[in-house]
Formats: structure tokens, sequence, C-alpha cells
């Protein structure tokens, strides 16, 4: 039989005190646990609810920049988006369809009108009826001219010749050849043909001016012809339906071979070369917009830059239309109506109280914010100035390093004093 140990075994007595300390060490934890218990019972009794410290966020008062913005919801637009018409009643021939791309200059439809064609034809036969009105008068004018000229000169003749027998006369007369009143009767002659010859020469000056200006009028008829006819030209030309700027077919209103009225939309072109983003902004924030006011526009594949350029005067639904150009180069692989976000930033408040946002800001109107102290959420009354995205400026009610619940104060149920627990 194996033997154990026990043989081998001493008592040792305890030290002479040992038993006393051991009992003042129980005693200091028992009071140490009672006194504990009972600040929690004291802190427990002070405050109206006690909610865990996981359910809530606290964040500190700072000083800093508040840079006051708002953040929207938008989608990217062609800037250049063009929808074409039909200028007259006619039938469509169309050479595109939805989602072609499309050159500058591009003919992308024919449009079909009878009546355009005939009011072009009958401009055309009245022009050209004119335009033979024009040489005929031409021709009349030049004879007109000739026959008043000739008649002219047929007096001029006759008063030349009245002229050369009254010096025959004036030769013979000192020498009595001739009769006194033959003398007499070669000089009323002689005035005969210069007052006939006169007349006769304003006769032709006042046809020349008769048949210019009668050539005139006519050359005006066929000028006012000529416009009638090239402004019947445009219109038919106007018929051929061509792309205004490079781009793509986005929506066809018509079909091939359909009969649309006058002014019927027949297609949009889309140009994605310029896109620019489209953005809901809150009626709220409208007064403190202007045109130029920065943007940042959050896309997949990063962050960008733009500027207000378009702000429509119209509220549909508590919200404004805006638009916002790029700066610079515009970004790759975008597509036309996709969902974005943008952050317009509309000021900056340098050297404020801050405070970061959260629930405590929609709740109570944003009049009341719970101040942590030892444990303690105590609901202070406070002042909010400008508010952001991120941030809320601190008019008065607290101080910088302040603690604030700023989340998950809606299971406070507005109780005066509130225990955190850890």
């Amino acid at each position: 039989m194996i033997r154990d140990t026990s043989h081998q075994d001493a008592v040792i007595a305890p030290k002479a005190g040992h038993a006393i300390k051991r009992r003042a060490l129980m005693i200091a934890g028992a009071v140490g646990v009672a006194a504990l218990c009972f600040a929690l019972f004291s802190t427990w009794r002070s405050s109206d609810a006690s909610v865990n410290a996981a359910r809530v966020r606290v964040a500190e008062v700072s000083r800093g920049t508040l840079v006051r913005d708002a953040s929207v919801n938008g989608r990217v637009v062609a800037a250049v988006s063009p929808t074409l018409y039909a200028k007259a009643s006619s039938t469509v021939n169309l050479k595109v369809a939805a989602g072609d791309t499309v050159k500058k200059d591009q003919v992308l439809a024919v449009l079909e009108s009878p009546d355009l064609a005939d009011v072009l034809k009958r401009e055309t036969s009245t022009y050209e009826g004119l335009k033979a009105e024009v040489a005929r008068q031409q021709i009349l004018s030049r004879k007109q001219k000739l026959l008043a000229q000739k008649e002219a000169d047929t007096a001029e003749i006759e008063r030349l010749s009245a002229q050369r027998t009254l010096e025959r006369y004036d030769s013979v007369a000192q020498v009595g050849v001739i009769a006194k009143i033959d003398y007499q009767k070669a000089k009323d002659a002689l005035q005969s043909a210069e007052i006939r010859a006169k007349h006769a020469a304003q006769a032709a000056a006042l046809e020349g001016d008769d048949v210019q200006l009668a050539l005139k009028t006519k050359i005006n008829e066929l000028e006012r012809a000529k416009l009638s006819m090239q402004e019947a030209q445009r219109r038919v030309d106007e018929l051929t339906v061509r792309a205004p700027v490079d781009g793509f077919i986005g929506t066809l209103n018509v079909q091939n071979r359909m009969v649309v009225a006058a002014n019927a939309p027949l297609m949009t072109l889309v140009d994605l070369s310029r896109l620019e983003i489209e953005v809901e902004v809150p009626e709220t924030y409208v007064a403190d917009m202007g045109l130029g006011m920065n943007a940042e526009i959050t896309l997949p594949s990063g962050t960008a830059t733009g500027k207000l350029s378009a702000l429509s005067p119209e509220v549909v639904k508590n919200m404004v239309l805006a638009r916002v150009r790029f700066d610079g180069e515009q970004p790759k692989g975008l597509r036309q109506s996709q969902r974005v976000t943008a952050r317009l930033l509309i000021e900056e408040k340098p050297n404020v109280l801050m405070l970061p946002r959260g629930p405590f800001v929609e709740q109570d109107g944003g009049r009341y914010a719970y101040v942590v102290r030892d444990g303690i959420a105590t609901r202070t009354p406070i002042t909010m100035g400008a508010t952001s995205v991120s941030a809320v400026e601190i008019v008065s009610g607290l101080k910088q390093g302040d603690k604030v619940v700023v989340a998950g104060t809606d299971a406070f149920n507005n109780a005066t004093r509130v225990s955190i627990n850890q």
C-alpha cells in the first residue's frame, strides 16, 4: 500500500494582527461599495430619466469658421438641348432614329408642304414676269428718249436754218436789195425757231425723267417680287430640318410619314459635350442664393466644383430649379439624367461658436440642447444662428468646451435632467 504525503504537512499559525487587517479591508470595501451605491442612488434620485450612453452621441462646442451651405439633389442635364419644330403644316420624312449621333448641319428630316411649294412657284413666276417687264421698260425708255431727242434735234436744225437766213438778209439789207417786210419775217422766223428748239430740248429732258421714273418703278416692283420669292424660298428651305449642333437624338415626337401641324415638336437634340447640373433647391434657401455662388458636386468619380449659372423664378412644390455650371473642364463619364448630390456654399462666418449638426436641431425648433456635466444631461435653452449641412452656429446658451448631446435626445422625452449611464 502506497502512503500519501499527509505526514509531511505542518500547521502554520497566523501572525499576530493579520485577522484584524483582513477585517479592516473588508469593512473598507463594504463602505466604498455603499458610498458608490449611494452616489448612484443620489444621481438617480436627482434625474428625471436614465439613458444608456451607447444610445446618445455627445459633441463639444468649439470655435471656428462656419461655412453656411445647403445640400441639394440634382441630375445631369445638357446645357444645350434644342427642340426642333415643324415650320409649317406638312408630312414628315425622318432621316434619323432616336439615339442616333448626328453632326452639325446634318439633315434630320424633310418636310413636304404642297402649299409652300405652290407659293414658291407663284412668287418665282411673278419675279420672272416682272423681270421681263423691266427689260421691256428699259427698251421703251430708250425709244422714248430717242424720239424726244429727235424732236429736239429737228427744232435745233430749224433754228439754225432760220438763223442762217437772217444772216443772209442782214448782209444785203444795207444796200436795199430785199424788202423790209421780208427782213422782218426772217427775224420772226428765227425767234420762232429758237422758241421751238428751247421747248423741244426741255420736253426731251422731261421725257427722259419720265421714262427714268417709270423704269425705277418697275425695278422697285422687281425687287419686291425678288424679296417675296426669297422669303418663299427660305420657308421651303426650312422644310429641310438640319442639326443645329453636334449631339444625338434624344426624343422623337413624330413617326415617319406623319402629318403634323405648324409649330409641332419634331425631336429633341442633346449636346453631351456641354453638361450642367440641374438642382432642386428648397424655397427657404432661395433668398440667400445668387448667380455665381460656388457649389461642390459629388460624382461617382469624385468631387467637382461649379458655379450657380441660372435660377428659376418659379416655385414648384416648395422647390426652385437652379443650374450649376462646371468650373474648367467637364468631368468624364457623365450621362444624361444621372442623379447626383450638390453642396451650395452660401457664405462663410469666421470665429463663431459651432456645434456638429444632429437631430437636436429639429427637436423643439432648435431652442433647447442637453448639456452634459458629471454624467447628467441638463436641458438648456439656446439660440442658434446660421446652419450648414454639418454644423450649426450657437449664438447664446452655450460656451466653448461644453459637452452637448447632439443625437439620441428623442429618448429623453423632454426631461429636465437625464442621467447618462456608462
